[in-house]
């Protein structure tokens, strides 16, 4: 049976390659050597911490100003604008993506995670209010999942990407109590009969709008929520529907009183979302979803019932905090595939990476050299995050990040049966094998440019040579050995290994000549000899099925 005790013992290097690449966006060599002298509960721990930001937020420098000039306007909020609103808008998004290449832990991964269910669009609104988003995503990101969810009611970006603004007690709109039922809580379950469905009813979806009604957007970002200090929309009582609303059985027949007061909005707000979160449905949903994000595609009986059932209790017993949640769930022996008699059927290896694990993870473990943050923020958040990694490999590649093509998210995360799947199609596949070869050239064709360049490089040689990788980088077999061990989920069995290593890397000749030619570059500096080879081996490592799974 599927279990949730907790592994014993240390990780190892297998699990913890396993851990580190499902929880988190950075991936490096020494991160992985140092969870695997851990026990499950203490890699686990680890990650759940958050560490503090590189950069509070962005800064922005005009392109041909000689000094370099660092402007801020996100922090504090009211400072005016220092150009349009989408070239801001790369640098917020190129801020989140460098935020996450240097996030050691999950905080990050689970931002995406709260992100990819409880959607909106970098478009909808003004740069500074997606900010916002962000750092409330961050903030909920190992909190309270019941009040991130209810502080969401009220984001400036969410309440105009899901209507709510426009939702107004003579005529409410349900965008958004469809969706925050549907996709941010308890979730439709079949349609058991005309406008019903297992866990609400379409009367349900209006008296919720009407508890809605009246949250409004708050362009000036004047605003602020006390807990977070992030800014939030405002509340206008008369545009709101101040008469009780009492839901259906699904709900147990509960009244909600409505509001008589400004501030009352918000306990009667408080209110509703309590009535949602006290069913055992909407905490089930949650964990399906972490075990989905975390864990395998496939929920069957013996899932349901031997993990999602016992983490929906944890998740309600601690009130909605996700923390022990994921502790309960990422030390389990389910989750290394120790709870069967065979470990390597399910879990490892199991899923296909998204083109963002799959980017993140590639440039931590390659080290690949990024500009400054404050030294050339242009080079940095606009050109190498926004365009070279959110255009030119996580656009080409089916992952829109931060526009989704609806409010259903990325289908690779919710498309039934075949979720992580629907990262290869017809379009996306040829972008996500052309990546290795980005990397190694630094270029990509873009439209008419063929040559585009994605603003960074991996210079395969000298990182051989510098990064401290390899135990002695002239002995080849040593050499594939050790990085086949950091960049495929499982060993490889000896067939599979002499590909990569006496097909690919020696192209069939002794290994003794590696060796002369590894030497020859040391001594004279001409790379040519020991750069063919080398690109062919990280091509073929990133072309290979294995690669593409974690």
């Amino acid at each position: 049976m599927a279990s949730l005790v907790p592994l014993s013992g240390t990780l190892g290097h297998r699990r913890a390659t396993h851990l580190l690449r499902r929880a988190s966006f950075r991936f490096t060599k020494a991160q992985v050597d140092q969870l695997a002298g851990m026990s499950a509960s203490q890699a686990v721990s680890s990650l759940l911490v958050t560490p503090p930001l590189q950069m509070d937020q962005p800064v922005y420098d005009q392109p041909d100003t000689d000094p370099i000039e660092n402007t801020t306007w996100l922090l504090p909020t009211g400072l005016p604008l220092p150009d349009s609103q989408g070239v801001l808008r790369r640098y917020v998004s190129g801020w989140w993506l460098h935020e996450a290449l240097h996030d050691p832990g999950i905080t990050h991964k689970m931002a995406l995670f709260y992100h990819q269910f409880m959607i909106t669009s970098i478009l909808a609104y003004g740069n500074q209010h997606y900010f916002d988003y962000l750092r409330l995503l961050r903030w909920g990101a190992l909190g309270n999942f019941k009040k991130l969810a209810t502080k969401l009611v009220t984001d400036n970006t969410m309440l105009l990407y899901l209507n709510n603004h426009d939702n107004l007690k003579a005529n409410p709109n349900e965008n958004f109590a469809r969706e925050f039922f549907e996709l941010f809580t308890i979730g439709k379950g079949p349609q058991i009969g005309p406008d019903d469905y297992t866990n609400y009813t379409e009367d349900d979806i209006a008296l919720a709008a009407r508890v809605f009604t009246g949250f409004r957007a708050r362009g000036l970002r004047d605003e602020y929520d006390p807990e977070t200090g992030i800014p939030r929309g405002r509340v206008v009582l008369s545009q709101h529907d101040t008469n009780d609303k009492v839901f259906s059985d699904k709900f147990q027949n509960t009244k909600i009183v409505g509001a008589k007061t400004a501030n009352d909005m918000w306990i009667e707000l408080n209110a509703f979302v309590n009535m949602v979160f006290a069913q055992e449905a909407t905490a089930k949903n949650l964990c399906r979803r972490l075990y989905r994000w975390f864990v395998s595609k496939n929920i069957t009986q013996e899932i349901e019932d031997d993990i999602i059932t016992p983490l929906a209790t944890t998740l309600r017993i601690g009130n909605y905090e996700v923390k022990p949640v994921i502790k309960q769930l990422l030390q389990s022996k389910h989750f290394f595939d120790e709870d069967d008699s065979d470990n390597t059927d399910e879990i490892l290896g199991g899923m296909i990476k998204s083109p963002l694990d799959m980017a993140l993870q590639t440039i931590t473990l390659f080290d690949i050299p990024l500009n400054h943050p404050t030294g050339n923020p242009r080079g940095l958040f606009y050109l190498q995050m926004s365009f070279g990694i959110g255009d030119r490999m996580l656009l080409t590649s089916g992952f829109p990040l931060f526009d989704p093509n609806d409010v259903a998210g990325y289908p690779a995360y919710y498309q039934e049966p075949i979720y992580s799947r629907q990262w290869f199609n017809s379009s996306t596949i040829i972008p996500r094998y052309k990546f290795p070869t980005k990397l190694l050239s630094g270029k990509v064709s873009h439209g008419s440019n063929p040559n585009a360049s994605i603003y960074m490089r991996l210079d395969i040689v000298n990182w051989v040579k510098s990064s401290g990788f390899f135990s002695d980088p002239s002995d080849p077999y040593a050499l594939v050995q050790e990085l086949l061990a950091y960049t495929l989920p499982e060993e490889v069995n000896n067939d599979r290994f002499n590909y990569f290593y006496q097909d690919v890397f020696l192209d069939n000749l002794p290994p003794a000549d590696w060796t002369y030619e590894w030497q020859n570059y040391l001594d004279t500096g001409n790379a040519t000899e020991v750069k063919i080879p080398l690109e062919k081996l990280i091509q073929a490592i990133m072309y290979s099925p294995e690669f593409q799974t974690f």
